[in-house]
């Protein structure tokens, strides 16, 4: 049991709504404050000096100088395992041509594919393990990685193994996530329901059996899978014994609602989201998640958080950090430029990068500083926390801590 502190401003997110709107009003912040960590557990935050007081035998990590903590980030959403690179896609779409014209041209999501057929375990691994140790420099210590550019079940698999063995090389917690149905491979010779078929009956069953994730994610979208295909596949992946989450409403609206009917833990993207069906979102349990990432990479509108949260949806922001249109990574950085684009409270986006984060990963054991709550947080060098979204990224991490341990 150690008491770490003090801390200039600690910002706990405890008790606020899981849904909704927050005014920063809500926010606890204990000046001066301490953080008591008995193992891997939160046991108590409050004043440094009252909790020394208290427990004058106890052991202590004294923080020097002005630093404020907060839980650390979740980022919910992540395509961080991949091979090769895809900027040629960035300069073509920037000089004007179309998703098509890319394609075409050996880039899009097959040029990601191929990358990562052609790579080795040992690439892929290192790769992987560079991009998680620069997330958790930004302070985000429990990340969602997904598969999706294998594509066969030689490659899937290949893909979800190297992240359950980069799992027992970091301390950061990686949620693994099957995303067979990204979209239907060149070289398959079949239909879309063939294809779907095929992840159900060949690889999901291994992904089970060796434990590989828990997580299936499709992307229904005109330019991969249909809905009402898509709607049968996730119920099927729900039979196998698998959690849903959905690539939902990026170009075009209707896939949300597919993802509240199934009982997806969340929709992601969501650009493209109507009116209608963000009072669906917001009725349900799904989470939905925005990826500012996407937009700013795509040059496309931003997901309309600030309706999905006045109508009262669980609102997370994920990084979506991918090889095409979404390679910057940091969460940090694309949350305040959301908010400043969307006009959300900072109350708001810490609650979309931490606690809420973690309910889209059904997750609910962090991304708050309160007692019983996984002692993962983040310091920054600064005297005011308002100053983390202020600088958009710019101010870096100072102390990242893991199960109450600096990394």
């Amino acid at each position: 049991m150690k008491l770490i502190g003090p801390f200039r401003q600690v910002v706990t997110l405890a008790d606020l709504p899981l849904r909704g709107k927050i005014s920063d009003e809500q926010l606890e912040i204990i000046v001066d404050g301490g953080i008591i960590v008995d193992q891997n557990t939160i046991l108590k935050v409050g004043n440094f000096e009252a909790l020394k007081t208290e427990n004058p035998a106890i052991e202590m990590e004294q923080i020097e100088g002005d630093q404020v903590v907060l839980p650390a980030f979740v980022d919910s959403h992540t395509h961080i395992c991949f091979g090769g690179n895809r900027a040629n896609d960035f300069a073509m779409r920037n000089a004007g041509k179309t998703y098509l014209e890319i394609a075409e041209s050996g880039g899009g999501i097959w040029s990601s594919v191929q990358h990562t057929r052609n790579a080795s375990e040992g690439e892929l691994l290192k790769t992987l393990a560079e991009r998680i140790n620069f997330l958790m420099g930004l302070g985000i210590t429990t990340i969602e990685v997904k598969s999706g550019y294998g594509l066969d079940v030689e490659n899937e698999l290949k893909m979800l193994r190297i992240i359950k063995k980069a799992q027992n090389e970091t301390k950061a917690t990686l949620v693994p996530t099957c995303l067979s149905a990204h979209l239907k491979p060149r070289d398959f010779e079949g239909s879309n329901p063939e294809y779907l078929e095929y992840i159900l009956t060949e690889i999901l069953p291994k992904v089970k059996e060796e434990g590989l994730a828990n997580r299936v994610d499709i992307f229904i979208e005109k330019s991969a899978f249909q809905p009402e295909e898509s709607k049968e596949f996730l119920l099927k992946a729900k039979e196998l014994g698998f959690e849903i989450t959905v690539h939902a409403d990026q170009f075009t609206p209707g896939s949300s609602r597919i993802a509240v009917e199934v009982g997806a833990k969340s929709a992601d993207h969501l650009e493209a989201t109507i009116d209608e069906d963000i009072q669906f979102l917001a009725e349900s349990d799904t989470v939905a998640t925005a990826l500012p990432g996407a937009s700013l990479g795509l040059g496309e509108k931003f997901t309309p958080a600030r309706k999905l949260l006045d109508a009262g949806a669980i609102v997370a922001i994920a990084s979506d950090w991918n090889p095409g249109s979404a390679p910057m990574g940091n969460l940090v950085t694309q949350a305040s430029i959301l908010a400043t684009f969307q006009k959300l409270t900072t109350a708001e986006v810490l609650a979309g990068m931490t606690f809420r984060a973690a309910y889209a990963l059904n997750l609910k054991d962090r991304g708050q500083l309160q007692a019983g709550k996984k002692a993962d947080f983040v310091t920054f060098k600064t005297n005011n926390f308002q100053n983390i979204l202020y600088n958009q990224g710019s101010l870096k991490a100072e102390k990242v801590y893991i199960d109450g341990n600096l990394i």
